[in-house]
């Protein structure tokens, strides 16, 4: 399915066929353009770059809510939330989105993490009535963003996700509505279906590469963990807590006495925020980012994606001061290119 898929994307009219490397669709031929359509306008964006797994068996749910930190018992078929799975130690080695679907779990997560969180999921059956599959090419998935997305998706679904993380499951596929200021959903369809929400969204939305789904992720605060990345953070740190991608009152999970322990000491120390860094030299996810009066590390890049104008939009998790305002922050040194913070679309206090 996924070959017809890539074949379509890429026999689309000439100048607007999918350019993809390594089974991603990188872009449709101009970046710039593309990020300036999903800043001012509408798009459509092909998520096959992203890993999806299946959770099924007997026990799915009992065997997953002792894994990660958000409780699997709320996934009732009509609501996806945010979760992390993470080490004995407490620190992340994936963040997934999760829903249910009829008695299946879904589980997706960046997508060069997939082969070996599945295997390492696989390592803690044990003797539970679980079965896991790597199913990132079982979907057509697409993402439809911008100001008319709802009216766009309700000239072709009968019924749309309204709230945040809401799921709707109908005949044809899966609709998810995702968080940010710029309205996103997510669509799961099969390959007939996923070329006529295509080919019926052209008129109104742009296709546009992954880089975009990216920047509207950063921009929507949602944290990522990579291969540069795992091990590196606690979930707070993410903030996934003000994500409720961590439920407190549920029972021991994999690292959950650090997770519950850094809740309940108090004030988190380190936190992530929004922010931009001028210039075309691109950040790397992991780089060490420094105070303006420190030479010790102070933070880290997370997450990064080129910004529609100029520079680059990334989430950067940064050590907290007990000062009335916290010192600059800058890039790979203390008197390298300095973050100019921007607003996240939700508290972190």
């Amino acid at each position: 399915m996924m070959t017809q898929w890539r074949n379509f994307l890429t026999g689309l009219a000439e100048n607007q066929g999918a350019q993809i490397t390594d089974g991603e669709v990188i872009s449709f031929g101009d970046p710039k353009a593309e990020l300036l359509a999903t800043a001012n306008g509408n798009v459509v964006v092909d998520l096959s770059h992203m890993g999806l797994l299946q959770v099924s068996g007997e026990d799915a749910v009992s065997f997953l809510q002792g894994q990660v930190t958000n409780d699997v018992k709320q996934l009732d078929g009509n609501h996806s939330h945010y979760s992390g799975y993470c080490t004995p130690k407490g620190r992340l080695l994936a963040i997934f989105l999760a829903w249910a679907q009829q008695d299946q779990l879904y589980l997706q997560l960046n997508g060069a993490l997939t082969e070996s969180i599945l295997k390492r999921l696989k390592m803690y059956v044990m003797r539970s009535k679980v079965t896991l599959s790597d199913v990132s090419e079982n979907f057509i998935r697409l993402g439809v963003a911008g100001k008319d997305a709802e009216a766009s998706l309700q000239s072709i679904f009968k019924t749309l996700p309204v709230e945040i993380h809401e799921v709707v499951n109908l005949e044809v596929g899966t609709l998810i509505r995702l968080p940010g200021a710029i309205p996103r959903y997510e669509v799961l369809c099969d390959f007939d279906y996923a070329k006529t929400i295509w080919n019926n969204l052209q008129t109104a939305h742009t296709p546009v590469g992954k880089a975009c789904w990216e920047w509207l992720e950063i921009r929507a605060g949602i944290p990522d963990i990579t291969a540069a990345t795992q091990e590196e953070f606690v979930p707070q740190m993410l903030n996934l807590d003000m994500l409720d991608a961590i439920n407190f009152k549920k029972g021991c999970y994999t690292g959950q006495e650090i997770v519950a322990r850094t809740h309940y000491l108090g004030k988190i120390k380190r936190r992530t925020q929004l922010a931009h860094i001028s210039g075309n030299e691109s950040p790397q996810i992991g780089d060490d980012l420094f105070f303006n009066n420190g030479t010790e590390p102070a933070g880290k890049i997370v997450r990064v994606a080129a910004a529609p104008h100029s520079g680059f939009d990334v989430l950067a998790e940064v050590r907290r001061i007990d000062t009335e305002s916290d010192p600059a922050v800058h890039w790979k040194s203390n008197d390298g290119v300095l973050l100019r913070p921007l607003n996240l679309p939700y508290a972190t206090t």
